[in-house]
């Protein structure tokens, strides 16, 4: 299964950065730091059918980082939610494939793009669903300079005292904001401790380890909601955008494209 997901997550990244290069748009950075945990939550761990995007029981996977939309788009049509020939509309007018993910396309739950708002709506997701017994969990992917926002922590409160361990997070640990580190931006540290002390289960795992992705998303501890902290490299999968910050807006030339191509391919070979 790690083979599947790995192949997965490969096309995802060669598939995102085609399509920012093509709308000359931004944020690959950032999508290719999720590209590992998109692919494990759609290629392995999550109850989802792409032929019934609205299955009453599925699991509801909420991307509360909108900008890093082109990975979930390419995870989408990776899955089968979504046609490859669609992904080649991204960013271009009239196309659901907007700059920021969309409740528009098929597998999609909520548009997002100002930060702090996926948290609290999967927080009350979750809360729908023990209100109403029913058996399918929630996923939340937030960026980590996204914890800057104070919803975010109002949401955690919230969650735990609900006891809704039904409810997955997964803060992409990079540490690198849009301008800056985030360190230097708003210190989040010590971040796992004070996840503890808002009473989430909180686990760190290697966020490019699919091994290690899946045994933290699949696993539950009763009464308690679940933080996963991923230690993520910003750019990660090809050496020039690994861990730099011009990536988070700059979109790929020509011969960066067809370099990174190249690079993916060659690692995965």
């Amino acid at each position: 299964m790690t083979n599947h997901t790995q192949s997965f997550a490969r096309n995802v990244r060669c598939n995102a950065l085609r399509m920012v290069h093509r709308a000359k748009a931004s944020h690959i950075g950032s999508a290719l730091s999720i590209a590992d945990i998109v692919s494990v939550l759609y290629g392995k761990v999550m109850h989802v059918d792409p032929k019934n995007p609205t299955l009453k029981d599925r699991d509801r996977f909420i991307l509360s980082k909108g900008h890093a939309c082109v990975a979930v788009y390419a995870a989408l049509a990776e899955a089968g939610f979504i046609a490859q020939s669609e992904l080649e509309t991204y960013g271009a007018d009239f196309s659901w494939l907007m700059n920021h993910i969309s409740h528009k396309v098929a597998g999609v739950e909520l548009s997002t793009g100002a930060l702090g708002h996926g948290l609290p709506f999967g927080v009350g997701k979750a809360l729908a669903a023990k209100t109403r017994k029913a058996d399918w969990r929630v996923f939340v992917v937030l960026s980590d300079g996204e914890m800057d926002e104070g919803s975010n922590w109002e949401a955690m409160m919230f969650a735990a005292h609900h006891k809704l361990d039904n409810l997955v997070a997964v803060i992409d640990y990079n540490k690198l904001q849009s301008l800056d580190t985030v360190s230097r931006t708003l210190n989040l540290e010590p971040l796992t401790d004070k996840l503890r002390a808002f009473g989430w289960d909180v686990v760190s795992v290697d966020g490019h380890d699919h091994d290690a992705l899946a045994s933290a998303l699949d696993a539950r501890t009763p009464g308690h909601p679940r933080m996963i902290v991923a230690d993520t490299v910003k750019g990660k999968g090809v050496s020039f955008m690994e861990n730099e910050v011009q990536w988070h807006y700059r979109s790929p030339s020509d011969e960066q494209l067809a370099a990174a191509l190249r690079e993916l391919e060659a690692a995965n070979a």
